[in-house]
């Protein structure tokens, strides 16, 4: 065997930056970034989140400034206007994006441990000056980002049209500084499905089996969800009080958790899509027409939500942490 040095020396002419093993959790967060949004499929999806948006913004344009700008029409077009409640939009939009920040977080979230498991990566990862802590909370830290963003962004865009258009009928006034609150909106969003995707994926050694059980998760949740939604509108159509617990288990899943915390965060308790959905005096078969506003669950109780959204974030970040071993044993 021989005995000489190894031949490339070219390391030694390196005269670059040189920087401490500090922030080593910031370097996984921007690897982790960088791999998802190197997928076509992340920016369709991310567009698509705002769908409902832009629904809005298509029909409020159409009333400022088609409607209204007709003489036989404007009247109606700036009453219409003037009975939105804005930050409520917001929350419509938000709520019908849920499937859609799903579908980002499985992408880039439920399978990263998981992948990494598969490919014996933690072995790498660990063996450098990089700690549990540190490659557990990279990869939070880099879901969290983007899925906040993914959320925040689109209600952005129409709230600063919004702001530009539709101060006359009280879009400011409505909801003065709406957009910290709903910053606030998105960064709850990200962190809960951070903290639950990792938790997931560090369970698995296979990116799609990890999926399956989120998504699983996540649908079974929303199905319990719909059944007290259903008994809600059972009661409203009979007339009778609906069950105060029914309202609050309406919230118990992924995705109505975050409308809850949501709606709490905003300050509303929901309103119906447009205006002119409510009741408008008339009478069916003598009894008079149901309000499409009972049909809305208000906002849960913060005393419960509030602390089961830590638990649960906190809590799927402590399983991810758990999960991560440094060292693989072969027998």
């Amino acid at each position: 065997m021989s005995n000489s040095p190894i031949a490339d020396l070219s390391y030694r002419h390196y005269d670059g930056p040189l920087s401490g093993v500090g922030k080593r959790w910031w370097s996984i967060a921007k690897m982790t970034m960088q791999v998802a949004t190197k997928r076509r499929g992340f920016w369709g999806w991310s567009l698509f989140s705002a769908w409902w948006f832009f629904i809005l913004l298509a029909v409020f344009w159409f009333a400022d400034n088609v409607l209204g700008n007709l003489g036989g029409f404007q009247q109606g077009a700036n009453a219409f206007l003037q009975q939105i409640k804005w930050k409520d939009q917001f929350i419509h939009g938000f709520s019908y994006s849920q499937m859609i920040l799903l579908v980002v977080n499985l992408m880039i979230g439920v399978g990263s441990i998981a992948n990494d498991n598969r490919a014996n990566a933690l072995l790498v990862y660990l063996s450098k000056p990089c700690s549990r802590f540190d490659y557990v909370f990279g990869k939070w830290l880099g879901v969290f980002i983007l899925i906040s963003l993914v959320s925040f962004v689109p209600m952005m865009v129409f709230w600063l049209y919004g702001y530009m258009s539709f101060q006359p009928y009280g879009f400011w006034k409505d909801a003065p500084w709406l957009f910290l609150r709903l910053a606030l909106v998105s960064v709850c969003s990200g962190a809960l499905h951070a903290s639950l995707g990792l938790a997931v994926s560090s369970l698995f050694n296979q990116g799609r089996l990890a999926g399956a059980t989120y998504a699983g998760i996540y649908f079974m949740s929303y199905i319990f969800t719909q059944v007290m939604n259903g008994f809600n509108s059972a009661s409203t159509f009979q007339r009778t009080p609906t069950p105060a617990i029914v309202r609050q288990l309406f919230y118990g899943s992924i995705d109505g958790m975050q409308i809850g915390l949501a709606k709490i965060i905003v300050g509303t308790d929901g309103s119906p899509l447009f205006p002119g959905m409510g009741p408008n005096g008339g009478r069916r078969g003598g009894r008079p027409e149901i309000d499409m506003g009972q049909f809305i669950i208000g906002a849960p109780n913060a005393a419960w939500i509030v602390p089961v959204f830590v638990l649960l974030v906190v809590g799927g970040f402590a399983v991810a942490y758990s999960r991560i071993k440094a060292v693989e044993v072969v027998g």
